[in-house]
């Protein structure tokens, strides 16, 4: 399903239909080149969630957990990471176990189990996401018609 984004509104609901439909277990991987909109796109999701303060890119910290009402969501920035075992290091597969997980840079490694992939592009006519993944995220594109 590819999705046009082109401003920060269409962004943000994206976001919230993404958001509103995490359960425990699930890993959005958001992909695209710098300054394609994945730390935008997933500030929407954890805004989606609850979350007020502060949302800063885990560039640094390469992990940072949020608790949100009824889920732990960890949003990961693979960008630094320098040899692909050092995710098992950073908990990516005990935080899917109770909580539901962002993850930036997912080329950077290999990630566990199903998915929701997001491709966002940002060329001429402006900022797109192409969604894949299983079945059950059918229900994004229902919202988006």
């Amino acid at each position: 399903m590819e999705i046009a984004l082109p401003d920060l509104a269409a962004t943000m609901a994206l976001g919230a239909r993404i958001g509103g439909a995490l359960k425990p277990g699930d890993l959005v991987a958001l992909s695209g080149p710098l300054g394609a909109g994945k730390t935008e796109l997933a500030r929407a999701i954890l805004r989606a969630r609850g979350v007020m303060g502060d949302v800063p890119s885990p560039t640094f910290t390469l992990v940072q957990p949020y608790e949100t009402p009824g889920l732990t969501i960890h949003h990961y920035d693979l960008y630094r990471l320098k040899h692909a075992a050092e995710l098992a290091e950073m908990g990516l597969e005990d935080a899917l176990d109770d909580g539901a997980a962002l993850v930036e840079w997912p080329e950077r490694a290999s990630l566990p189990g199903e998915m929701l992939m997001v491709r966002l592009s940002d060329g001429t006519a402006g900022r797109k996401a192409m969604l894949e993944g299983p079945a059950r995220w059918a229900v994004l594109e229902r919202a988006h018609v």
